[in-house]
This record gives structure tokens, sequence and C-alpha cells, in this order.
């Protein structure tokens, strides 16, 4: 076994050249082994195993930074750095990420988990290391699909002018660029990826140089040679960009990568490699559904199934139903993602409704402006997004959509603990960066049935920016009983009593319920709200229940600064109520990766908690008040 003589960082360079092919088959093994029992990123990172190899062997790891965009094929980077046999606590709590991290190793550069941000951070770094006299290389490697969002350009036009060297290493994985090149590309790339080709380029121009006029000659050469790969290769974006190019080269040929990362390292300026591999490379149901071993849940191998399967319908899954019913009867409502209409439940809508249907690319900005347009021309879109991936729209959400009161429905997929991924996609933010926009509506239902009310609502009964906030998973099916209608601003109480209110936003309403009970057969009477609206908050509810209730609660699975509690107590300050507040949320922090369960507990938001904290201040207010 190769793979048995990896165990700590650097021990790739032990290895003889013959032994690469056979490690890269034992690390897929591991991998598919590994992650059908935890559950992760499998085809990705099954598709950069050699490309991976290759970069160990090629640079001088930790001087030298790879800085992985997403982060989620980073895997076999951690099997080469040390951390093999910390896989089967793999995306769980107190375990390893499933991404990059700072704070895990040194040998991860960067953290990451959001797409188009590699380029970026790989150009920081290359600009310090000039700065302050240093010298190691610096790569940055970028999926096809990541090239899709604006970022990447943005940085991109930056390197352009870089006169030190920088290395972009395109993974394309879906063949997407390859197919416009061609056979010429594939020529040229094995000509110029030689080292005589370099060494002749650096000879000519040197010697050219030192001739009277040498300059103008070597700008003419340059000028007819591009000019010449215009005719022959008119897609050369990157060149054209005056960024290098190197490839297309076979990503699972070890030692050909190799080579053509070396001759990367000699360029002055920005280079791309560009890399084709194939997504889930090595085991089979992977290779033909990419999409499906993206992420998955734990797994059977030799089926393909995943092992725990849902009970309930998801949110996604009855989003998708009720997006659907509703385009049927309505023309104007259309449909957007940022490449994501499988997790975000619109493949259905995709198929029923083309030509309203619009997949942006790895887009969120110009995703949610572009809705902004539509709304503005008279249509009704939809735009279902992750919560955690809304974040990088906040400036369009606010200056496209809500300064102009558009109508357009956010359908924020996700919201809340997402658990396995981690800090980067956590939903706990959305609440508050929301709630800071004016014009902005924000609904959380507190079931699957709920949702759909609440899409109705939006897109026939509301006309402005809304957006439906939902957590992942399974949709909650209680409260069936409760289905009073939607009306803007206006909370649902489910149980009316006295003294003790809980007023609960979304996911929590059944954990506020559970709660409830518990404090019931202790003897406390416990009213419970069903918030629905995070913005606005329902203030005539709160001045009734300061007629006949001394505590108010909420309880929120958002953060807890600038969230739907910190406004309920700012209302009951501002108005001088005789109503004591206790916001119940998520710190002001990062979280990472675990399960939901361990995560809320750890959060002080588990039933056993809020009991224990509501009754701790339900106590202290009455004896306060009997002094």
């Amino acid at each position: 076994m190769i793979l048995e003589k990896i165990n700590k960082p650097g021990d790739i360079k032990k290895l003889s050249p013959i032994e690469y092919n056979q490690l890269a088959e034992e690390i897929r093994a591991f991998l598919i082994n590994n992650i059908s029992k935890t559950g992760g990123h499998l085809a990705s990172n099954l598709g950069v195993v050699e490309l991976t190899i290759a970069l160990h062997v090629a640079l001088d790891l930790p001087k030298d930074k790879i800085i992985w965009d997403v982060g989620h094929q980073s895997y076999t980077h951690k099997i080469l750095t040390g951390r093999k046999n910390r896989f089967d606590q793999l995306r769980k709590f107190g375990g390893m990420s499933g991404f990059p991290k700072r704070n895990e190793s040194d040998y991860d550069a960067f953290d990451t988990g959001h797409s188009s941000t590699s380029i970026s951070a790989g150009l920081g770094y290359v600009q310090a290391r000039d700065c302050q006299g240093q010298s190691y290389s610096v790569v940055s490697v970028i999926g096809d699909g990541a090239l899709t969002g604006g970022m990447a350009y943005e940085a991109l036009n930056n390197a352009s002018s870089l006169k030190t060297n920088f290395i972009i290493c395109l993974n394309d994985n879906a063949m997407s660029i390859s197919k416009n090149i061609g056979g010429v590309s594939y020529m040229l790339s094995d000509i110029r990826s030689s080292d005589s080709y370099i060494d002749f380029k650096e000879n000519l121009a040197n010697n050219l140089y030192k001739i009277p006029g040498g300059s103008k000659m070597v700008n003419a050469l340059k000028k007819t040679k591009n000019n010449l790969k215009q005719i022959i290769l008119p897609n050369q974006l990157f060149e054209s960009m005056g960024i290098a190019y190197l490839g297309p080269v076979n990503g699972h040929d070890t030692e050909k990568l190799i080579k053509t990362f070396k001759v990367a390292k000699r360029i002055n300026g920005a280079v791309i490699v560009h890399v084709v591999t194939q997504k889930g490379r090595g085991y089979k149901m992977a290779e033909r559904n990419p999409s499906k071993y993206h992420g998955i849940a734990p797994f059977d191998i030799k089926t393909g199934k995943v092992l725990k399967t849902p009970t309930n319908p998801t949110y996604s899954s009855l989003f998708s139903e009720y997006i659907c019913s509703l385009a049927k009867k309505d023309n104007k409502i259309c449909a957007i993602t940022a490449a994501m209409p499988d997790g975000t439940g619109l493949s259905k809508f995709s198929k029923w409704f083309p030509g309203r249907f619009f997949d942006v690319g790895i887009a969120e900005e110009h995703a949610t402006t572009f809705a902004a347009g539509l709304a503005a021309g008279g249509m009704k879109p939809v735009f279902a997004v992750y919560s955690s991936f809304l974040q990088r729209a906040y400036d369009q959400v606010l200056h496209d959509v809500c300064i102009q009161q558009l109508h357009v429905v956010f359908a924020i997929d996700r919201a809340g603990l997402v658990g396995a991924d981690g800090e980067t996609h956590q939903g706990i933010f959305d609440l508050s960066f929301l709630s800071s926009i004016p014009n902005m509506v924000i609904f959380a239902p507190k079931n699957g049935v709920e949702l759909g009310d609440a899409l109705y609502f939006a897109l026939e009964k509301h006309n402005g920016p809304i957006a439906i906030r939902y957590p992942r998973g399974e949709a909650c099916v209680d409260f069936a009983e409760f289905r009073e209608p939607i009306l803007l601003g206006k909370s649902e109480v489910l149980y009316k009593e006295k003294d003790i209110a809980i007023l609960a936003v979304g996911s929590m309403v059944k954990i506020a319920n559970n709660v409830r009970l518990r404090l019931k057969n202790k003897g406390y009477n416990v009213t419970l709200v069903n918030a629905r609206f995070v913005k606005p908050i329902d203030e005539k509810l709160i001045l009734e229940l300061n007629n006949d209730h001394d505590l108010v609660v909420t309880l929120e699975e958002n953060v807890a600064s600038g969230g739907y509690g910190r406004a309920v107590c700012q209302m009951i300050n501002d108005t001088r109520l005789d109503l004591a507040c206790l916001e119940i949320a998520l710190p002001d922090d990062y979280i990472e990766h675990g399960s939901v369960d361990i995560l809320l507990k750890e959060a002080g938001m588990d039933e056993d908690s809020v009991e224990e904290r509501i009754e701790s201040v339900y106590k202290e207010i009455k004896w306060q008040k009997k002094d």
C-alpha cells in the first residue's frame, strides 16, 4: 500500500514517479470508503486526486501556498498533509472540517467555503510576498463553474497587470472551455508547455533586447504572435487579457501536470494552467451523476443509495411543488437560481416552465439585480438561494431591489444552522442583514404548509420586496390545525394564556412548543406565538401581551445582534412597557461544523437549556415584584 507511506506532510516527496498512479487509486478508494460513512463532498474530490498530488510534488509546502476555491475539493490535500487519520471525524462536531482551515493546519493557506474567491486571495498573497521581498509560489485552484462568478473576473482583470509569478489553476471538470478551444490549442499547448519553448522565448527576447531597436522587435513579434493566435483561436480569453495560458492538460496525468506546474513557476506574470478533470472519477455512480454525489450523506458503496432518507418531504421539495402550482395559474411568475437548481428545488420548475426559468451561474449579485430588472419589467421573480450565499448580494438587495420597492421574492433555503458544512455555510445572519434594509419584509413559516401559504401571499397578495426563510431538511408537519390567514405584519397566536409569552420564529416554533408543555407541567402559564413576520414585527400583539404577561421570550435560529429578539426588546423599551424581555438566539459568532442538535445544545438553544433559562428569569421577575 503506497498510501501507508503518507503519514505526515512532505511524505509525497519521498515517492518515486512510478508510484503516483497507484497512490491516486488508493486515495480514491480511501475517500469513497470514508465518505460513505461520514458523508461529505465526494465527486469533486475524486476529480482532483492527481491534480493535488502534482501540486504537492511541484511545490514546496507550506512555504508555497495553495488556495482552493470553495475548498470542498481539498480532501486529498488533507490526506497529503498528515490528516489521513482524522477522516473518521470529518465534518463532525470537534472533528476535521470539510474545508480548508488555517487554524487546522499550516498547509491550509486560506479559509474558503464560498465560490470565486481564490484568485482574489491568491493575488493578495502575491502582492504581500512582493511587498516584503519574499520568494514563494502562489497557486489559486478554481473550477470552471466558479468562473461564472463576477468576483473571479474582477481578480483576473487585476492579475493581468502582474509582472511577477502567480499561477491560476483552472480545474475544468465540465469540459465547457476545452470544447470551445479544440485541437489546435492542444497542439500549441504541447509546444508551449515544453522547457525548450520557454528557454527559446527567454533567450530570443534577451538577445534581441541587447541590440539597437531590439525592444521594438520583441514587441512586434509578440503582437504578430497574438494576432495570429486570435485568428486561429478566437476564444483565447485569458491571453487577450494579458494572462499567459498553458493547457489544456490531462488532469489525470500526474507527471504531465508536474511538468506543467514547473513551467508555470518560471513565468513572470499571471498564468492560467488549464487542467481538464473528470468529476467523480473512480466511482461509477459519481461519474454518471456527479451532481448527486457532489455533497452526499452516508451511502451504500455498492448501490450508491443514501442510507437514511427523509421521512417527510423537505422544505426544498415542498417549495418546488408550491412554486410550480402557482406558476401554472400565473404566467408572470418566474424563477432564478445561481447554479443551484437541484439544491433549491427548482429543477422541476425548469422543466415545466423553461421560458420562465433562469440559471445565471454562480453569480448571486447578478441574480439579484437581474430579478430587480424582471420585476421592473412586470414579472414576478422568485430568487431561490441558500441563506449564506445571499450574503454576497447585500448591496444589490438594498440598492437595486429595496430602494425601488420592487416586487422580488427571495426564497431563502438553508436558513439557520445547516450542520456539517460549518462556519461558511451556516445561514444565521439573514434575519439581521435583511432587517437592516428599509422596505424589506421577512417571513418565517412554522411548517411546510405555511411555506406554501407564505409563497402565495408573497406572490399574489403582496407587492414589494419580501424574503421567506426556511431551514434545511425535513419540513415540520406539526401544528396542522393552525392555519390563520396571513396578513402583513401579523403574528399567529397558537396558545393564549398569561404570564409568559414565547414568540418563536420559523423552525424554533416546534422547540418552543415542547418547552411550553414542559413549563405547563411545572404549573406555569405560557402563551405561544408563531411570530411569522420578523419584519415588520407585530407591535399590536406585544402591546396586548403587556396587559397580562410579565415576560416575553423571543426564540430564533439567527444571531442575536440585529435579529428578531433585538427588535422586539427595542420596541418594548421604546414604548416603556412593563414587560421583561428575554432574547434567546445564537451567539454573535461563527459556528463550527457538527450536527444541528449538538450545535443547538452548545448554543444553549436546545429544549433543556431554553426551559431552564425561561424558568430562571421568570422566577427572578416574580421575586423582584414581591420586593
